[in-house]
């Protein structure tokens, strides 16, 4: 009987251990992720020499949610935190506040572009996401 009653006790204590979550925004490999392909959509937008690795942008964002799925979240977590604009807030302010560290200057494409080659030079992640034209 007190087996059963320790089984049952750790079964329950690793139970809620799994439910207890935390956010999206704090499991470090996901939010870097995200993090790495808006600051690679901000240069390719802003830089007329840079473009767009497309398939390897879809392979992340594939294998991101995927490992969300594994570590337990449900896809309408993972949309909720695509979809908030708190976190699509501070995502933008991370990401402003790294460009800006980078020499990047709003006003100045060419600054978008020297920060997409460094990267690409780099082979950074942000950098694998980039191409010159």
């Amino acid at each position: 009987m007190r087996h059963l009653i320790l089984t049952v006790s750790l079964f329950a204590v690793s139970a809620g251990a799994v439910a207890a979550k935390p956010p999206l925004r704090d499991v470090a490999q996901i939010d870097q992720a995200v993090f790495d392909v808006a600051v690679a959509d901000q240069i390719r937008k802003k830089c007329p020499d840079i473009a767009p690795r497309v398939v390897k942008a879809l392979s992340l964002y594939r294998a991101t949610r995927k490992h969300a799925r594994e570590l337990g979240y449900t896809d309408d977590e993972i949309e909720a935190y695509g979809d908030s604009d708190a976190e699509k807030a501070r995502m933008r302010a991370k990401g402003e506040a790294y460009l800006r560290a980078n020499g990047v200057v709003t006003s100045d494409p060419q600054s978008y572009c020297a920060l997409g080659r460094k990267e690409i030079q780099k082979a950074s992640r942000i950098g694998s996401l980039l191409r010159e034209k």
